[in-house]
């Protein structure tokens, strides 16, 4: 396969939760690729910061601060992207919390709806304003989910249940939207970022994840993200419908 194959050139991506992490080390990858990125997170200050940085490098990005549970925000983060770069060929929803680390029976149900909120409906409804763009462009949504979505672990009720469901929209709109729309998404394990620091910073934890990891140590974000430039590209074009675990073995 030629290299070309990878390449984003021409394309714009959005691409949520992009201030750090793995929406960050996505972006990056992606203008890397020759995309057009536009970096979308809550705190203005936090994208503006991952976009300078890009453009630093040589890359085309747009910060734009956007919270995916406020519909407002939604249409105004895809209308200035339609506004400034004419098209949405690849959208990313990677933005999510995790507001209990508790047993269920502690999880109050306005954090249930919270959590589901950000991490599957929010990722709905932002697929569903960015149709039209990405039905001209032929384009792709790359969900990102988690390994909690496919092997629920303590603790972790809601959280689960919203990667779950994501898992299932993905295939959902996969099959209502192909084939002029692929619609993947990627569950990775757990991933040395700030939103998982309480995890990797617990050494029981870590101790607990690696003991199931054939690779025996825990994802860095730059890990992820090469998966979802090859679902934006030419090279991944037969992909749709698909939960791509990266997880260094653990669901194994």
């Amino acid at each position: 396969m030629s290299a070309n194959k990878f390449s984003l050139s021409g394309k714009v991506a959005i691409v949520t939760g992009a201030s750090r992490g793995i929406g960050r080390a996505i972006a990056n990858d992606f203008a890397a690729a020759g995309a057009r990125v536009v970096l979308a997170s809550r705190k203005q200050e936090g994208v503006d910061e991952a976009a300078a940085a890009i453009r630093a490098a040589g890359g085309e990005a747009l910060a734009v601060a956007c919270h995916v549970g406020k519909p407002d925000q939604r249409k105004a983060l895809v209308e200035r992207t339609l506004s400034t770069w004419g098209r949405v060929d690849v959208l990313v929803n990677n933005a999510a919390t995790n507001l209990a680390f508790a047993p269920a029976l502690q999880i109050e149900e306005s954090v249930f709806d919270k959590i589901m909120e950000i991490n599957t409906k929010g990722p709905f409804e932002l697929a569903k304003a960015c149709y039209e763009p990405l039905l001209q462009a032929k384009g792709a949504v790359i969900n990102i989910a988690s390994v909690e979505g496919v092997r629920p672990a303590r603790m972790m009720s809601a959280y689960a249940a919203s990667k779950a469901a994501l898992i299932s929209l993905t295939k959902s709109l996969a099959q209502e939207w192909g084939p002029e729309i692929r619609v993947n998404v990627i569950c990775p394990g757990l991933t040395r970022t700030k939103f998982a620091e309480p995890l990797w910073t617990n050494d029981d934890i870590v101790g607990a994840v690696v003991s199931h990891v054939p690779l025996q140590r825990i994802a860095e974000p730059e890990e992820i993200s090469g998966l979802a430039v090859f679902l934006a590209s030419a090279a991944g074009s037969y992909c749709t419908g698909t939960a791509f675990n990266v997880d260094g073995g653990y669901l194994i």
